[in-house]
Order: structure tokens, then sequence, then C-alpha cells
């Protein structure tokens, strides 16, 4: 028996039997995840932690007083040099009360903006949350907001959309809901929400769009007001008429929710029809080119997301731009005296249709040095320098041309592409596609055909079947791709992979092409233009995109490009822009029905774009330019180019003349050995040709004719022979004889850059062509 003392047994105390079951640890990975009370009671902590923020926050955060946008400034537009281009501070807001809005207009507001407003609470968590995260996540940002949400931001926030101005807005919103009726707020959102023109309010709108009082309004004005909320400049179709289809589609989208909703009736749904609004207006501060080049500015800086628009139209900015204010003054010289000068508006029709726009770019930098948008904004003020819905014609070829020797493209029998790569220039040829004939069968201008004839010189004379035929052997989604890669938006419309899209039927805009150009003049690097260098307000400076570049296409497909482009300004269809004196290329180009007519050309160190167009100035409606300074036709190759040739010799004075320093592709100056076929063999031309005579030579050309205009009392647009040749073939230039022409240079017709009817580019003319959609002609 042990001497030492028994240890006692505490009361209560069992000892353990071997076999009573233990609860097992948690092993392996099951350590580390939660148990559901662990989840549970975090769960429960963070609702008590958002509870408790949004109690802290509803009784942290007061009403503010209105914000400062009641007392709004004009923004400040600068020249490049920081001259004073422009001021916009014509602020229109005429408050009134909710009386005056005729309830059909009120419920257009609600079904635009926010159906549910007389039975919803003030915010909706789910559409903030969801807005929230994408602004966060850098998806865009959302808005997510009621009309009392925004009706707080327009009162008594500042614009931005932030994360941190949500939450205010998010518990103003609560408070003002419990403090105001829901007519004061409606009162209050129609008085301070923006609709474009500088019009802030309701009845600002009502005068800016249809020159009438608020309670004028009818249920369709009504409707379309409503739907400027949504993006005011973007659905102004008297500015951007490109975009009247998408500002129906909206419009439409009101009236239909009112119709859902029970505020209209189907039957007057039905019989509503679009309301036009009346021309815009501007101030007379935005009178000449100030207007163009401000309007142009804006669209950049909320395109480009620099701004929205209603932070912008606040006001208070100091915007400096790239406009170079000499190189802007010669391009309306150039204009005055080369084009308007001979427009008698009393005496000619036409002449009330001419109108010009133009674009300058240094290719270097991508910087808009220049813009030409019309005569006078206070009279014209659609942009022509940025609308996109005229036919940019045969200025796109270079692009075929640049896409072919990019991807090393070959003709249907195996041969390289290259500029002296032989194909069949006879009118009406059939595109043929690796499956044979592809029902394509595009004329030249006035029907002129060629047989063979090299890349080279199918691009000085513009000849329609090779440029065809060209880019179905490159491929026409190649072609597309490329010349998004140059820089024209891949949303321009008619843009499309057809054969059609070597003859220019996208409606590209100046500003567009001389982006595009600018790239070839770069040698194949491309940059987005820029048109705001600096933004100020106050002390504080808005952050703009960097600039950032890449090499659209090689070198040698750019390079090669250029050259060939040369020979059209040296002896091609482009000869008036010899004028600038010092190394250019370019490429002529007219639109279906002699509708535009255009020059695109560049130096080493500046691109520009010029365009001559017709449009009806009471209908809105495209018009040929026929018989226009009493002119049987205006062509790239005349005042386009002559505008071109004046306005580069100025706005590079003073520079050296430099020479185009080429990297051009291996094999460009070796003959096609293809080229000693006969037009008529398929190895020659991918295809078979419309050779009528089956001589397979080419045409004979016609004997160049006069430069003395027309009489523009018995001017008439050409007939189903293709009309009258002016110009001497295909150029205006001064080289005589042939298909060259024996005019000036174009300076009085501009050498027979367009054609007749027949013509046709797409379709052949109007004598009855093949079916195809319509088109530009050659040149």
């Amino acid at each position: 028996m042990s001497d030492e003392p028994r240890q006692q047994e505490e009361p209560g105390w069992e000892p353990r039997e071997d076999d009573e079951p233990r609860r097992p640890r948690r092993t392996g990975l099951r350590r580390f995840v939660p148990t559901w009370r662990m989840v549970l009671g975090a769960a429960l902590l963070f609702v008590l932690l958002v509870s408790g923020g949004i109690v802290a926050g509803y009784l942290l955060v007061d009403i503010p007083p209105a914000n400062a946008a009641a007392l709004q400034q004009g923004n400040v537009y600068l020249y490049s040099d920081g001259s004073q281009l422009a001021t916009d501070g014509d602020i229109n807001r005429e408050n009134v009360s909710l009386e005056r809005v005729p309830e059909r207009v009120r419920n257009a507001v609600l079904s635009a903006e926010d159906r549910d407003f007389h039975t919803e609470s003030a915010v909706d968590p789910q559409a903030m949350i969801r807005g929230a995260w994408n602004t966060v996540t850098g998806k865009g940002k959302q808005s997510g907001s009621t009309i009392t949400q925004q009706y707080v931001k327009n009162y008594y926030l500042a614009q931005e959309q932030t994360v941190t101005r949500k939450a205010k807005e998010f518990f103003i919103a609560i408070k003002l809901d419990r403090e105001k009726s829901k007519d004061e707020i409606l009162e209050g959102y129609l008085n301070t929400s923006y609709f474009g023109r500088h019009a802030y309010g309701i009845q600002a709108a009502a005068h800016a769009y249809y020159k009438k009082h608020v309670e004028d309004l009818t249920t369709a004005e009504g409707a379309y007001l409503a739907a400027l909320l949504n993006a005011p400049g973007y659905y102004d179709v008297a500015v951007h008429p490109e975009n009247e289809e998408r500002a129906h589609d909206r419009w439409g989208y009101v009236l239909d929710g009112m119709v859902k909703e029970g505020w209209l009736s189907q039957a007057e749904r039905d019989r509503m029809t679009f309301p036009d609004p009346v021309d815009g207006r501007p101030s007379s501060g935005m009178s000449g080119q100030r207007g163009y080049l401000v309007e142009a500015v804006k669209n950049h800086i909320t395109g480009r997301g620099i701004l929205d628009e209603q932070t912008l139209a606040a006001g208070g900015h100091r915007i400096t731009t790239t406009i170079d204010k000499k190189r802007q003054n010669a391009f309306v010289e150039a204009v005055d005296e080369q084009l308007l000068s001979k427009l008698d508006k009393k005496e000619r029709e036409t002449d009330k249709y001419v109108r010009a726009g133009g674009a300058s770019v240094d290719p270097e930098t991508g910087k808009v040095v220049a813009l030409y948008g019309g005569v006078d904004y206070t009279e014209q003020y659609v942009n022509n320098a940025t609308r996109r819905d005229y036919q940019v014609g045969s200025t796109f070829k270079p692009f075929v041309l640049a896409a072919a020797v990019e991807n090393d493209s070959t003709t249907l029998d195996g041969r390289p592409i290259t500029p002296n790569t032989v194909y069949d220039g006879t009118s009406g040829r059939m595109v043929q596609g690796d499956g044979g004939p592809t029902g394509y069968q595009p004329e030249n201008e006035d029907d002129r055909s060629y047989g063979r004839i090299t890349v080279s010189e199918a691009t000085d004379k513009s000849v329609n079947a090779v440029y065809a035929q060209l880019a179905q052997d490159v491929g026409p989604t190649e072609v597309r791709d490329t010349a998004v890669d140059l820089g024209v938006p891949k949303e321009t419309p008619d843009l499309t992979p057809d054969p059609s899209v070597a003859l220019g039927v996208a409606t590209a805009s100046p500003l567009d092409m001389a982006e595009a150009y600018a790239t070839l003049a770069n040698h194949g690097e491309h940059s987005d233009h820029v048109l705001v260098t600096e933004i100020t307000r106050g002390e504080e400076k808005v952050d703009l995109p960097k600039r950032k570049s890449e090499q659209a296409i090689s070198r040698e497909a750019a390079d090669t490009t250029t050259d060939v482009l040369r020979g059209v300004v040296e002896s091609g269809t482009g000869t008036a822009a010899g004028s600038a004196g010092r190394p250019a290329a370019g490429k002529t180009g007219t639109a279906e029905e002699d509708r535009a007519a255009w020059f695109a050309g560049y130096t080493p160190d500046l691109a520009t774009v010029v365009a001559v167009m017709g449009q009806d100035s009471k209908t809105g409606v495209q018009k040929p330019l026929y018989g226009a300074t009493g002119m049987a036709r205006i062509n790239g190759g005349g005042y386009p180019a002559q505008i071109w040739g004046q306005y580069t010799a100025a706005a590079l004075e003073g520079s050296p003349a430099e020479d185009f320093d080429l990297d051009i592709m291996e094999g460009a100056d070796r003959p096609d050995p293809g080229g000693s076929a006969e037009p008529g063999d398929p190895d020659a031309t991918g295809g078979t040709t419309g050779d009528e005579d089956g001589t397979g030579a080419p045409e004979e050309p016609e004997e160049p004719g006069t430069d003395e205009p027309t009489d523009p009392g018995t001017t008439e647009p050409p007939g189903d022979d293709g009309g009258t040749d002016t110009g001497g073939g295909d150029t205006g230039g001064d080289t005589g004889g042939g298909d060259d022409g024996g005019t000036d240079g174009g300076a009085d017709t501009g050498g027979g850059d367009t054609g007749g009817d027949t013509g046709g580019g797409d379709i052949g003319g109007d004598d009855g062509g093949p079916s195809e959609p319509p088109g530009p002609r050659g040149g």
C-alpha cells in the first residue's frame, strides 16, 4: 500500500468511459471551411453594419442648398496657340409650374425615364447597385436612377458619376421623398433637366425645338422632347440627320410606353407622325466657322468619354483645341476663292445646293489642325466636316491597294498583286470570283474601256472595272478590315464586304477619311485623331486620354500605296492638286449622280480631305451638282483638288518641301509576267472580259474637250450616252490628249473626274446597267 495521499475525487466528476463517442476533429481542408454558426454570425454582423450605415447616412447627410449649376458659366474655346476661338455661355432656362405642362407631356417624360414614378419609392437599390458596380469595375458609367434621384443630381449635387455622389444622392432622395410631394419633385425635374440646344427645362426646350410655350406642345412633340432626355445631342435630328432612324425609334419607344401604361390609346398612337423640330439656330457668337469647330470639339469631348454632355454644358471649362489659327484661316480662304466666289445663286438654281467640307490632320500626331464645316454655322448648321451621309467615291480605292500589299494577295491565276499587275479595264466586265462570275459588273466613267492596264495606271485613271476585280481578289472582308485599321470607323454606313466597297459606296466623313489618309502618310502607323490638348475648370485639370498609336498596316503596304498615289497628282485625275508646290499623293472621288466630289491627299507632313456636296437646304435632300458654277460637272479633280492645293500651299508656307521617304514592296517596279496576255485571256484578268468586238484591244480615247464652262442656261445632266465630256477623259490635267484630258489642270472644269449617269459606278448608270446597289462613278 502506497504512502502517497490518495487524490480526492471532485463531486460530480466521473471518469469518461472509453467507449463514449467523441466529436471528430476537423482535419484537412475542412479546417478552413466556416461552420454554419460562423456563416450565420457573419451574415448578422453584415446586416447590422449595413443597417447602421444606412441609419448613420440618413442622419448625417442633410438636404443641401441648390448647387452652383444655377450660376452656370460659359465654356471658353482656344486655338492651339492659346488665343480665343469662341465662347458658349448662353444658358437658356425658364421655370414653369407643373400645371402649365400638359398631362400627356408629363406622362411622356415618365414613359421615357421612370414609368413607376408615382408608385415606387424614391430610390431603386437594385438598379443603383448595378450601376455602381459597373462604374467601379470600369464597364461604363451607369445611372440606374429614378426621377427623384435625377432631380437630386440636377438640383443639389454635381454631375459626376462617382460612387460617393451616388451615395449622397441615395440619402438625399429618401429625405426629399418624405418632405416633398411627387408633383413637386416632378416639377423640379422638368425644370432642371437638360434637353440640348442650351435648353434647361421643359419650357426652354419647347421654344428651342418647336418655338412654342410648353402648354402648346402636342403629345407627339412632348414625346420627342422626352426622348431627348436620354441623349440630347444624339437624338437632335436637325443637327445630326444621320441619327434620324434612331431618334424615331426612341420616340416610338416613348409612345409605346404610354400606350402600355394606359396614358394613350393605341388608335391615337397609330395616327401620330414624327414631329420634326425646327432648325436649331445657334447664337451669333457661333457664326462663321466658330460654331462648326465648337460643335466638333464638344462631340469629341463627349464621344471620347472625357466629360458627359450635361457636365460640359454646365460650363466653366477652358478648352485648348488643336486647331491652328493660321491653317484654319487658310482653309476658309481657299474655299472662298476656289469655290464660293464662283457661285451665282440668283442665276443658277444648282448653285444654291453647293456645300463644302474638309478636314486637315497632322499625320505624326493625329492632331486636327483645321476643319471646314460650311459657309456659316448660323446659316448651315450641319457640319460638313464630320457628317457621314455622302459616298466617298474613289477616294476609297487606295485602301484596296493597301490591303492587297498588306495581305500578299494574288490574282485568280496566282500572280502577285503589285502596282504593275495587269488587269482588264473593260467597262462593264464581270467580276470573277473563285466560283466563277459574281454577278457584279460595274462600268467605268463614261462607260470607257481601257483594255490591258496596270494597277498603277488604273489608279491614275480611276478605273472601276479594275478595282472591283482587285477587291474581289484581295477579299472584300480584308479590304474592309484594312480601311478600319487605317482609321475609317467600323460603324460607317455601307462599309460592306463585297466588291462594290472598292468604289466608295461607304459614307465616311471628311474627318474620317483625313484620319485614314494620315495613316498612309505616317507609313502605316495609326493614331486616333485629336481635337483637344487641355481642359481645365478653375484650378482643376480634366484627365485626357493618352495618345496611342499602332502599326495599322506595314510600312511597305502604306509606302507602296503612297508611291502609286503620287502618280494621281503628277499625271492622273488629281493634277490640280499640284498647285501645292510640293511632293504630294492623293486620290479623287465622285459620289453617285455627282452628289459629292472629293479630293483626299497628303504631303509627308499634312493630310487633308476636301469634299464638295450637293444638298437642298430647305428639304435636306442630297442633290446632283450638274451645272453648278456653270460647269457641266463638279468632280474631285476640279474644285476639291484646287482647294486642296491652295490650302496646302498656304498651310505649309515657310516650311521646307519634304519629299516622301518610301519603302515600297519588293517587285513593285517589275513588269507583270502575265501582262502580255490578251485582255480576253482569263490569265490576264482573273476572268473573261466584256470586250464586245472580240479584238481584246482597248478602246481609242476620246478627244479632249475644252476648258470653257458650259452655258448654264443649257446645261443638263448627262443623258444615257454618258453625258458631255467637258474635262477630257478621267483627269483635269494639262497632259493633253488620250485619257488624260486636255484641260488646264482642272481650273475650269476640274478634269473629267466624274462621269455621266451611265458611269454609274455600282449600277452602270441610268441606261439599265446591271442590277446592283447604287454606287459612285469612277474618279
